[in-house]
């Protein structure tokens, strides 16, 4: 696919996704204005980075003990795990074992054998959990320092979903061992991660008690899926959209930092702590920034989990809401998933997505169709208050080659007014913020 295509399509994605992250963003922010003080909170609508639980404001899934409306059970098992005694090599086990109830490979004992799954005594070791393929289809590792929380758990099944492609595609020629497209090797774990992450699931596995099954429970539920999932979208797409623009030379070398905020401010909706000097590069506190790893995969695998997830639900014969499907224990499923990963890269990835889903086209709406309660109950939660934030910052320009008209038809999207911003619209093309405002589609 053409680079400019490309970003297109990744643009379209954000855009289409861009309303429910609004309404995630403007009930977050008003719960942290009722636990702070609204005087902590700039009047721009941007809830500053440092409030939200995460050393990059990346995801906000630490929040939930103050944002979470109903007073249910907690899906957090992090006591239960500590309680039974659990350790990594327990918590990895468990992961191999949904692999396995599906039908898929297990992992060979050179895994075992040669894995980092806790952090050494006598050494310094970079903890960023990784997977890792060696090429000579046998030995296949985690590196990964462990703690015994629920987090973890969730990121081992991530890792070990990257160890089961390794694992399937391992018979291919060397050029193919790799994902369809890297979103898809980050999308594998993750879609086994969403029926671990169930309460169903938990059950099952013996890790909660008993299983609250009602509207406040699924409310609470998916806005504990939502705070890392959703929060992470505009995030995931700036980290490269920015690298994109220095590449291109739009961003110049002394406007690095101004650049990474300005991005920030305008997609993400938050700001710095304190104003941040021209001399300081922040960005590079994101390991994937100076380690050099494209990043865009990650919002791709966002979208592409639940892409894959409501197919694979369908395949299980799964009937009920999107948000309670686990298809652990599901030989269909683990079939069809099995037969896309054997493929590796050797065919374009939209045959792959193909494959499971019966189309070619990356799509939203599964994602938008899993959180659609969550979504009706943020707009009813946020009438009569501000969705949105002031736009001032947004470094977007529109290239005059560009038929205004053409992108209007484009990117069709009704834009309000809020006072001297754009408020919660983000086609800041339309005559009404053309005055203040400008706009480019490659980000």
């Amino acid at each position: 696919m053409p680079s400019e295509e490309f970003k297109e399509l990744m643009f379209g994605l954000y855009r289409e996704l861009r309303p429910l992250y609004q309404e995630l963003h403007a009930y977050v922010r008003r719960k942290l204005k009722e636990e702070y003080g609204v005087d902590k909170f700039p009047s721009s609508g941007h809830i500053p980075a440092h409030l939200l639980g995460n050393m990059w404001a990346q995801t906000w899934g630490n929040l939930l003990d103050f944002v979470q409306p109903y007073n249910r059970t907690s899906v957090d098992v992090t006591p239960a795990m500590i309680q039974q005694g659990y350790n990594a090599l327990r918590m990895f086990n468990v992961s191999e074992e949904f692999f396995t109830s599906l039908g898929l490979e297990k992992m060979p004992q050179s895994f075992w054998d040669n894995s980092m799954i806790t952090k050494p005594a006598n050494r310094s070791v970079v903890c960023h959990a990784s997977a890792w393929d060696f090429y000579n289809q046998k030995d296949f590792r985690i590196k990964m320092c462990t703690d015994i929380t629920m987090e973890d758990l969730i990121t081992i099944h991530h890792e070990m979903g990257h160890i089961q492609y390794f694992l399937q595609y391992k018979d291919q020629p060397v050029s193919f061992r790799d994902g369809a497209n890297p979103g898809f090797h980050e999308a594998v774990g993750d879609v086994l991660a969403l029926s671990v992450s169930t309460p169903g699931h938990l059950k099952k596995i013996g890790l909660l008690k008993t299983v609250q099954d009602d509207y406040e429970a699924d409310i609470n539920y998916m806005l504990s899926i939502a705070l890392d999932k959703i929060a992470f979208l505009p995030f995931g797409y700036l980290m490269d959209a920015y690298r994109w623009s220095i590449f291109s030379g739009e961003t110049k070398m002394d406007d690095l930092n101004k650049k990474w905020w300005q991005l920030r401010e305008c997609l993400q909706g938050i700001s710095p702590p304190l104003s941040r000097p021209k001399t300081s590069f922040d960005a590079g506190a994101k390991y994937h920034i100076p380690a050099n790893v494209p990043y865009i995969r990650y919002f791709i695998s966002v979208i592409l989990q639940f892409q894959l997830h409501e197919k694979l639900c369908e395949v299980a014969n799964q009937t009920g809401p999107l948000h309670k499907c686990d298809i652990y224990q599901s030989k269909e499923a683990g079939a069809v998933l099995g037969d896309m990963l054997k493929l590796g890269s050797s065919k374009p990835w939209p045959e792959a997505l193909e494959i499971i889903t019966g189309t070619s086209k990356l799509s939203a709406s599964s994602l938008v169709k899993y959180f659609k309660p969550l979504i009706d109950w943020l707009k009813a939660n946020n009438t009569g208050h501000r969705v949105g934030w002031d736009m001032d910052t947004c470094p977007f320009q529109l290239p005059l080659q560009h038929d205004l008209l053409a992108i209007l038809q484009k990117w069709p999207e009704t834009a309000t007014s809020n006072g001297n911003s754009c408020g919660t619209g983000f086609s800041l093309i339309l005559v009404l913020c053309t005055v203040k405002y400008t706009f480019s589609p490659y980000i």
